[in-house]
């Protein structure tokens, strides 16, 4: 511990010089000690000392006090982290996977809301050709071809065309959706704007609460135990452009199915299979990714979070609860709330925000 320590000596009289006024700073307080050389016990400081003393202290522990704040610079809670790097949404490949039957029940309430602030950078993979869409999106609309099924194989094909399109886009960061996903593109880019591009990054959120096992074949009779985490597609995740090119060995040209059917697992499985079973690479969790799966009643602030879902039946409703502009009859999904909150000026929303 620094204690610098001090005598000042008063000139005011000759018999004061005697008397000594000694200070130690000791962990940010001041003592003042005053007596007689060698007396046990302290004596009546001098008027004039303790004035002289008391302004030559205050002008001292002001500049002391300012160095240091000078030294440390700012204090981390007035000054928020700054961004790795600025992104903007020109930036970021949204893929969003469909298929036909959800068309209407779904993806028109997405290009009602969320897409419709991010065309140019969203594209639907769907299964089947669609004239109205196709008339609102062009050639955003993507027809994979891939069966209409929901099993591994057409899973895997989509998210196989998925991956191609953002290599040849030459874009920084891939972001994975589904047709029941509310994407906050705001947030999102908040969040990437913490990492580079160029490193390693896989961050979305886990739909188990341990790494999924699965059985990598290694040869026609042998088999190899693997253990990996992976980010559920239903609530969104993204990969960086450097990690991404790492995986074309098992995920580029028609590799992304074979890889898939090697561990005999469906596309956001077989995505973390490669970055952290293959590539060594962990996954990031966030918080800020929500489906369908999770208790979407516990969301708080809504309008903060990167993906949001909802899953509506006869029985039941699971979605965020938010006291927006528009009643649950109007908006059982609440996805037309949370947009009209975040953009007021949408023209369908309640003049009143």
């Amino acid at each position: 511990m620094w204690k610098p320590a001090c005598t000042f000596r008063s000139a005011a009289e000759p018999r004061a010089a005697a008397a000594a006024v000694t200070c130690l700073l000791v962990t940010g307080m001041l003592v003042f000690t005053v007596g007689q050389p060698g007396s046990a016990d302290p004596a009546e400081p001098p008027a004039a000392a303790v004035v002289a003393g008391g302004k030559v202290f205050s002008a001292y522990f002001r500049k002391l006090t300012r160095e240091r704040r000078e030294t440390r610079g700012p204090s981390r809670r007035s000054a928020p982290p700054q961004p790795m790097e600025l992104l903007g949404p020109e930036d970021v490949f949204i893929a969003v996977k469909s298929t036909v039957r959800y068309h209407r029940q779904r993806l028109e309430l997405l290009l009602d809301t969320w897409i419709s602030r991010n065309m140019q950078q969203t594209y639907v993979f769907t299964d089947g050709e669609d004239e109205m869409l196709r008339k609102r999106m062009g050639a955003h609309l993507i027809n994979t071809n891939c069966s209409a099924a929901h099993n591994r194989q057409a899973l895997s094909c989509k998210m196989a065309l998925e991956y191609n399109a953002f290599i040849n886009s030459g874009k920084k960061w891939f972001c994975h959706v589904d047709d029941d996903n509310y994407l906050n593109v705001g947030s999102l880019l908040k969040l990437l704007s913490q990492y580079s591009h160029t490193q390693d990054i896989y961050i979305g959120r886990p739909s188990l609460e341990r790494p999924i096992e699965a059985m990598e074949r290694l040869s026609a009779t042998e088999m190899k135990q693997v253990r990996f985490w992976f980010a559920t597609g239903g609530a969104g995740f993204c990969l960086s452009q450097g990690l991404a090119l790492k995986m074309k060995p098992w995920a580029s040209d028609g590799s992304f199915m074979t890889t898939a059917e090697h561990i005999h697992l469906p596309d956001d499985c077989t995505v973390g299979y490669i970055v952290e079973a293959l590539l060594g690479v962990s996954l990031i969790r966030s918080a800020l990714f929500h489906s369908h799966l999770e208790n979407l009643g516990l969301v708080s602030d809504a309008q903060s979070q990167v993906t949001l879902s909802y899953s509506t039946t006869e029985n039941s409703r699971n979605t965020v609860n938010l006291k927006g502009p528009l009643s649950i009859n109007e908006d059982p999904t609440r996805f037309r709330s949370v947009h009209c909150l975040l953009y007021p000026d949408t023209p369908w929303c309640p003049r009143s925000l």
